[in-house]
């Protein structure tokens, strides 16, 4: 994609301000919005609609008004519309098409991941030292809401992904339904700037994903609620621009996607979440019960001191496949001054005295911090990379997605349920005079965040990719000793959280086993 293209769509979606503050402190670690052709699907998965959701109990139930029938003047006059559309479009529309593509998935995907980079940035703190909480029902008011950490980013990924899951299985059951045959049969001299497709027209599936998106978005990031709903405006119309869908096929989308994406809202509205920022009080005593039981207690060394950390109560936000925490919490890390965490507090001054280059290139690539897309967001790159190349159907991307999201997000209850029941001190407090390369994330140790999530979105890639689980694996591990070379994590940290990962992982992939995609 053209660099005016890619300045236009950034300018558009977040505004020239943050942008800049974002781009010139981590540019390399912003997702970009890569080029790649419009392609034919390698399948259409035209049985998709047979394929079971996970929240929605039934496809089915949601009903669409009839389309107007072939030959009728109704239809006519949409095919007239459509063809005057897509005849000449300007150079502006033709970036649309070529950026939207088929079905606009992959893109929406990248626009989530740079809302979160704009939002991942910690409140500042006010003059007498204290710290704000951004507030949902005041996003406006300093702190802004939300703050895009890592926990607030795996949840907004698996919401959006499962919404558009879900909402694809209905609308392949609809287009069954409809049969509705593409526009070019009725008249070939409408001109299609994207490659033909064999689905049934009616719903359309882009305009299904942009609905999602814009409902989801907006409610996960008000602020950008405007900007949000331009995007979602400018995908649907290019899909009469590219001569794809008539006004029918896109309203029709549209309703079913909103229908189902507040089917989402409603879950999302009473899983938790609210309450995952707690109060000092609470936080104290979480604190205060982990120094009862095991002795020791992670302290949070920012000056000044920021009172809670980020969301201890994120491990009782509702899971989605995991059974409960307990279940798969992992046993406890080495005791302070124990021969095994001296083992691996000399490992790491080892490592910190004798850093090498590529060491601390590994350590910045997977920093994934303050700015960034988080861990979440890395793995959602990758696995949008691998259904390109694949030429995937939206309703087969939308399921590999949407798996991955969720084992990432209960990855991410079940690794912070194991922070703050143990709530291990940092490498920083624990061991005199260490100093690490990334800063200090402010929440405990013990189990490392970005192995978690990396072992689980492993996991669950490898089983929709059987072939790259070399390479799945290879990231995984290399993200984990990331964490190493950057000082903010012994290896047991690491090491527990791939198993941990894997485990909750196999929870996920378990669940895609039965829903009869396979």
């Amino acid at each position: 994609m053209q660099l005016l293209k890619i300045n236009r769509m950034i300018k558009n979606l977040f505004g020239s301000l943050c942008i800049l503050l974002v781009i010139s402190s981590c540019e390399s670690d912003l997702p970009g919005f890569y080029e790649f052709e419009p392609y034919a699907y390698s399948s259409t998965d035209l049985a998709a609609g047979d394929w079971k959701p996970v929240l929605i109990a039934d496809a089915g139930a949601f009903q669409l008004p009839d389309p107007a029938p072939a030959g009728s003047d109704a239809y006519k006059s949409e095919l007239a519309e459509l063809k005057s559309l897509s005849e000449n479009p300007d150079a502006i529309q033709k970036d649309a098409i070529q950026y939207w593509n088929n079905d606009g998935l992959v893109r929406w995907n990248e626009t989530i991941c740079r809302l979160i980079s704009k939002y991942n940035l910690p409140p500042a703190p006010n003059d007498d030292d204290s710290y704000g909480v951004p507030n949902a029902a005041a996003p406006d008011q300093y702190p802004y809401f939300p703050f895009a950490h890592p926990t607030y980013a795996c949840r907004a990924l698996a919401y959006m992904s499962g919404a558009h899951y879900d909402a694809l299985i209905s609308a392949w059951k609809l287009k069954s339904q409809f049969n509705r045959a593409r526009h070019q049969t009725a008249d070939p001299s409408i001109r299609l700037h994207l490659p033909a497709s064999e689905l049934p027209s009616y719903p359309a599936e882009g305009a299904v994903i942009a609905a999602v998106s814009e409902v989801m978005l907006s409610a996960l990031f008000p602020l950008d609620k405007t900007e949000i709903q331009k995007l979602s405006a400018e995908h649907k119309n290019s899909l009469m621009w590219a001569g794809k869908h008539v006004k029918s096929d896109i309203t029709a989308g549209d309703s079913l996607g909103r229908i189902i994406a507040a089917e989402f809202l409603k879950r999302a509205a009473t899983d938790g979440m609210k309450n995952a920022q707690s109060p000092k009080a609470i936080s104290d005593s979480i604190r205060q019960a982990a120094e009862a039981r095991f002795g020791w207690y992670w302290k949070n060394l920012e000056d000044p001191e920021r009172p809670v950390g980020i969301t201890p109560l994120f491990g009782k936000v509702k899971p989605w496949f995991i059974p409960n925490v307990e279940t798969v919490r992992p046993g406890p890390p080495p005791a302070i001054g124990s021969p095994e965490f001296i083992q691996a507090a000399n490992e790491l001054k080892d490592i910190q005295k004798n850093l090498t280059k590529k060491q601390r290139a590994i350590a910045n690539f997977y920093a994934d911090g303050i700015g960034t897309y988080s861990p979440p967001g890395h793995w959602n790159r990758i696995a949008a990379e691998k259904i390109v190349e694949a030429r995937l159907s939206p309703v087969r991307a939308a399921r590999i997605i949407a798996y991955m999201n969720y084992a990432i997000m209960d990855a991410g209850i079940s690794c912070w349920d194991t922070k703050y029941f143990y709530y291990y001190p940092r490498p920083s407090q624990a061991i005199p005079g260490f100093k690490t390369i990334l800063g200090i994330p402010n929440f405990p140790a013990y189990t490392s965040g970005h192995s978690t999530f990396s072992s689980a979105a492993g996991k669950v890639l490898s089983h929709f990719f059987p072939s790259a689980a070399a390479e799945f694996d290879a990231v995984t591990i290399e993200a984990s000793l990331s964490r190493l070379y950057g000082g903010i994590h012994y290896r047991f940290d690491s090491e527990v959280g791939v198993t941990s990962g894997h485990l909750v992982a196999e929870y996920s992939v378990n669940r895609a086993k039965l829903d009869g995609a396979e």
